[in-house]
C-alpha cells in the first residue's frame, strides 16, 4: 500500500462505529446527555470549592484542578465526536488531530500525576495529622499542581512530535473515536518498534509508577487507620479517602485495560467501548462520586443554595 508521511496536511477519517449507524444515533443522545452532566458537575465542584470558605483546603484545591482537567479533557474530545456521530463525514483535519492528540495525552498524563498528588495529600492528612498544615502549605500546593500539569504536557509534547513523524498508509482511516496514539500507530506503514517502546516507557512513567505510589500511600493510610481505636474514627478516616480511591480505581482501571492489556485480550469493538468509557463517562462520574460520598460538598451546596434563595426572597 502506498505510504505518505503522517506530517502530510491531509485529514483523517475517524471510523468509530460508522458500520453501525443505529448505534451511532443512540450514542449521540447518550453522549450529549453525559457531556452536559460533565460540564454541570465539574463546574459546580469548581465554584463550590472557590466560593465556600470551608472548602479552601488542600484536598479541594486539588479536586478543583481535577474538575478543571476533566472539563478540558471532555471538551477536547466530545464536540468532535458528536459532530462525527450525527453526520456522514467522520473526518478530522490534520491540525485538529495533532491538537487533539497533544491535549488528550497531556491531560491524561496530568491526571495520573494529579491523582498521585491527591493520594499524598490524604497520606499527609491521616498519617501526619499534627503536621498536616505545615506539610501542605499553600506554596507546596501550587508547586505540586504545577508539577502535575507541566510533567503531563512535557511527555505529551515528545509523544505527539514522534507520532506525527511516522509514515502512514494513504487511506488515513483511524479505527477509533479520537486521534489516540495506539490507533495512529496502527495506520503507520513503517517500523513502529521505536514508538511502541516509547509508548511503553511513557506508560511506566505516567501509569505504573503513579499507581505504585498511590498503592504505597494507601498501604500506609490503611495501617494508620487500623490503629484508630474508635469505630467512628476509622469510618471518618476511610470516608475522607473513599471518593479518591473510587476515582483512582475507575481511571487507572480503564487506562490499564486500554493501554497495558495484551492486544488479544479485547476485540477492537470492546476496546472502543473502553475508550468511550474513560474519555466520556469517567469525567462525568468524578463530580458525582465526590458529591454523593462527601458530606462537606453537600453541606457547601446547601449553604450556597440557601444563601441564593434568601437573596432572591429579599
Amino acid at each position: 500500500m502506498k505510504g505518505t508521511n503522517l506530517s502530510n496536511p491531509a485529514g483523517f477519517i475517524l471510523l468509530g462505529f460508522s458500520d453501525q449507524p443505529q448505534l451511532e444515533m443512540v450514542l449521540l443522545v447518550v453522549i450529549s446527555i453525559i457531556y452536559i452532566l460533565t460540564l454541570m458537575g465539574n463546574t459546580t465542584i469548581i465554584l463550590v470549592s472557590y466560593l465556600d470558605p470551608k472548602l479552601r483546603t488542600p484536598m479541594y484545591f486539588f479536586l478543583s484542578n481535577l474538575s478543571f482537567l476533566d472539563l478540558c479533557f471532555t471538551t477536547s474530545i466530545v464536540p468532535q465526536m458528536l459532530w462525527n456521530l450525527k453526520g456522514l463525514e467522520k473526518t478530522i483535519s490534520y491540525t485538529g488531530c495533532v491538537i487533539q492528540l497533544y491535549i488528550t495525552l497531556g491531560l491524561g498524563s496530568t491526571e495520573c500525576v494529579l491523582l498521585t498528588v491527591m493520594a499524598y495529600d490524604r497520606f499527609s492528612a491521616i498519617c501526619r495529622p499534627l503536621h498536616y498544615s505545615v506539610i501542605m502549605h499553600p506554596k507546596l500546593l501550587q508547586q505540586l499542581a504545577a508539577v502535575s500539569w507541566i510533567s503531563g504536557f512535557v511527555g505529551s509534547t515528545v509523544q505527539t512530535i514522534l507520532v506525527f513523524q511516522l509514515p502512514s498508509c494513504s487511506h488515513h482511516r483511524v479505527d477509533d473515536f479520537t486521534c489516540e496514539e495506539p490507533a495512529l500507530l496502527k495506520i503507520a506503514c513503517g517500523d513502529t518498534t521505536f514508538l511502541e517502546n516509547e509508548l511503553s516507557i511513557a506508560t511506566v512513567l505516567y501509569v505504573v509508577i503513579p499507581l505504585g505510589l498511590i498503592l504505597v500511600s494507601y498501604g500506609h493510610i490503611i495501617r494508620s487507620v487500623l490503629r484508630i481505636k474508635s469505630a467512628s474514627g476509622r469510618r471518618k478516616a476511610f470516608g475522607t479517602c473513599g471518593s479518591h480511591l473510587i476515582v483512582v480505581v475507575l481511571f487507572f482501571g480503564m487506562i490499564i485495560s486500554v493501554y497495558i492489556q495484551p492486544k488479544s485480550k479485547y476485540t477492537q469493538t470492546h476496546r472502543k467501548f473502553l475508550t468511550l468509557f474513560y474519555t466520556v463517562v469517567t469525567p462525568a462520574l468524578n463530580p458525582l462520586i465526590y458529591t454523593l460520598r462527601n458530606k462537606e460538598v453537600k453541606w457547601a451546596l446547601k449553604r450556597l443554595l440557601g444563601r441564593d434563595s434568601r437573596r432572591g426572597g429579599k
